[in-house]
């Protein structure tokens, strides 16, 4: 019988702790998306209709502040939210799990709706200038605009880790 190595032992802490962590992340996602569904009595889904309505422009005044239109807004969430990772998420899961997989994950994306809509509303009302007066979003902003001054690290940190991400992707993008 082989005693695992040094290496070995912190490697299988760390498959522990990233499961649980993982395990976590997943329940108090899904809690707090069940929370904002029950919370907003099904806002997003009563008013579809309405949401449509503002996508084709019906309420569009050009001399509102902003730089896009509407359609252009929804265009560039939906790039952001759907990429490849998702496309290939969603066909690795159905190899995986089977049929079963994609009754799942409609029950996933229903829920996960509602913490999609409350963060994109959050991202609007709590929208920031820029030193030249243009409107920002993001995270970062909401951090900065919603919470008291001693959370505003937090927003300086998620910028850092963003620009970090960013060159790392874009290193790992330029090599292939």
């Amino acid at each position: 019988m082989n005693e695992p190595t040094f290496f070995q032992s912190i490697s299988a802490g760390i498959n522990n702790t990233a499961s649980f962590v993982w395990t976590f992340i997943l329940f108090l996602l899904i809690l707090g998306g069940v929370f904002f569904l029950i919370y907003s009595r099904f806002i997003h889904y009563k008013y579809l209709g309405h949401a449509i309505s503002i996508l084709r422009g019906k309420y569009h005044n050009p001399n509102d502040p902003g730089q896009i239109s509407p359609y252009e807004a929804l265009s560039t969430a939906l790039a952001s939210t759907v990429g490849m990772g998702n496309i290939a998420g969603v066909a690795a899961a159905i190899s995986i799990g089977g049929p079963g997989a994609l009754f799942w994950m409609w029950v996933t994306a229903f829920v996960g709706m509602s913490t999609n809509f409350f963060t994109s509303t959050a991202s609007v009302m709590f929208r920031g200038k820029d030193s030249a007066g243009v409107i920002q979003g993001g995270p970062m902003y909401v951090i900065r605009e919603a919470f008291s001054p001693g959370w505003k690290p937090l927003a300086y940190l998620f910028s850092i880790c963003c620009l970090v991400g960013f060159q790392y992707s874009r290193r790992t993008s330029l090599r292939k």
